[in-house]
């Protein structure tokens, strides 16, 4: 994953009201993560290390089966703060940290030094509460694979599970999985809230393949879910 890891996209939105002066000013702070996300899509994941050339896995966009049938939205949690994401399916159970920006004003991703940690942009939604939750992982290190190198395999119907610190479960349905290439990268697209009211999540890591000239991936990995239960 980047090293200015966007979860790019661009999409933080509270479930809490703001007015006045501070509307405005959660106005500009979101043209400008819009702005560093969209930057960050374009430049994709400069990897520090340069040893090897790792590649992803499946990273074929499976986009939504026209006849798939998906459950109803959930009604929206409270607001609570995401301690651990589990993909049952990927075999996945990640403790999550939160991260802010970094100078480009993009989601600042979990260290490499920590591949299997994922990381939620803690100014933005809360998984579970209305509004769209970004989270973003490294897909590798130089030496190994991290905590989303499988995510491209995921596949719409299956399920995402945030463990919370109100002691809930919030039980994500996966819509969506697309692999956006750099050159036609849209933050909007990519990030914004699919549906006015609902909780969504986007997971977001690097995919495509490894380009050794720009030392980056050509593309990003973005999985769409939105939730659709409550579990203990």
């Amino acid at each position: 994953m980047s090293d200015r890891f966007s979860d790019q996209g661009g999409e933080p939105a509270g479930g809490d009201r703001v007015s006045g002066s501070g509307r405005l000013l959660t106005g500009v702070a979101w043209a400008m993560l819009l702005l560093g996300l969209w930057l960050w899509g374009r430049e994709v994941s400069d990897l520090r290390h340069g040893g090897s050339a790792p590649t992803t896995g499946d990273v074929a966009a499976v986009g939504r089966p026209p006849d798939l049938e998906l459950p109803p939205p959930a009604r929206p949690l409270r607001q609570a703060r995401p301690q651990r994401l589990d993909i049952p399916d990927l075999g996945v159970q990640a403790p999550v940290v939160a991260r802010g920006l970094d100078a480009r004003g993009a989601p600042d991703p979990p260290p490499f030094d920590q591949p299997g940690v994922v990381g939620w942009y803690a100014a933005g939604a809360k998984p579970g509460a209305a509004g769209t939750a970004l989270m973003v992982g490294h897909v590798d290190t130089a030496t190994r694979r991290a905590v989303f190198y499988k995510l491209s395999a995921l596949k719409p119907g299956e399920r995402v599970r945030v463990v919370r610190d109100d002691g809930k479960v919030a039980e994500f349905t996966v819509d969506d999985v697309q692999v956006l290439t750099r050159d036609r990268f849209d933050a909007r697209r990519a990030y914004g809230q699919r549906t006015p009211g609902r909780a969504e999540l986007r997971l977001i890591t690097c995919g495509g393949t490894f380009d050794r000239t720009s030392r980056s991936y050509t593309a990003n990995v973005v999985v769409s879910a939105y939730l659709t239960g409550t579990g203990h």
